[in-house]
């Protein structure tokens, strides 16, 4: 079964988002496994947006399905279950980019089997630049996770990954004003934390 960014069967039997869901929390686990056939492209589309490699994104959306599935009953409105899966996608994305970034970080240890430094490329010969570096992101970084969840979300998927407003309207489960509204407000309030930095 396809599914379209609206949440609903483009096709088969028209069972809907919330019969699946209130089945599951009745312990019917093959209702789990369509909506996993449901969302599983978008998810695993969104997590490689936002992740830019394949194996992370995989991951990430198999991560977040067995969030779902244990947070089910949290979810008080049933037929929001794909904007719902697809905002979790998102905070384990963004949770693993920041993961992946402090793994960039330079190690002095020495205790590396291989005995190498790993830099990243063409910045061997400037420690200088490349601490600078690290330290404006771990800012940045530490700038976006105060931000509030929904103008964080939409500020990364649409500013950093280039997603279209109106996808990111649909990821999100808000209008395309809203959208709008988050990022310009996300983006004054960077600027402000960050002034004093650039």
């Amino acid at each position: 079964m396809s599914i379209g960014m609206s949440g609903k069967p483009e096709t088969g039997s028209g069972t809907t988002d919330q019969m699946l869901v209130r089945s599951v929390l009745r312990g019917e686990l093959s209702a789990f496994d369509q909506l996993v056939g449901r969302y599983q492209r978008q998810a695993l589309a969104v997590a490689y947006r936002l992740l830019n490699n394949s194996d992370d994104a995989l991951e990430v959306s198999q991560d977040a399905f067995l969030k779902a599935y244990d947070k089910l009953g949290t979810l008080s409105n049933h037929e929001r279950f794909g904007s719902w899966l697809l905002r979790i996608v998102s905070n384990l994305s963004l949770n693993r980019r920041r993961s992946r970034a402090l793994r960039k970080t330079i190690s002095l240890d020495g205790d590396g089997d291989e005995g190498e430094m790993h830099l990243p490329s063409g910045r061997e010969d400037q420690p200088e630049t490349q601490a600078r570096e690290t330290e404006m992101s771990e800012i940045i970084s530490e700038a976006m996770a105060e931000l509030p969840e929904m103008q964080r979300q939409a500020l990364v998927l649409f500013s950093v990954n280039g997603i279209p407003q109106k996808e990111v309207a649909k990821t999100l489960g808000c209008s395309v004003e809203a959208v709008k509204w988050h990022v310009f407000t996300a983006r004054k309030k960077l600027k402000d934390q960050l002034k004093d930095y650039l």
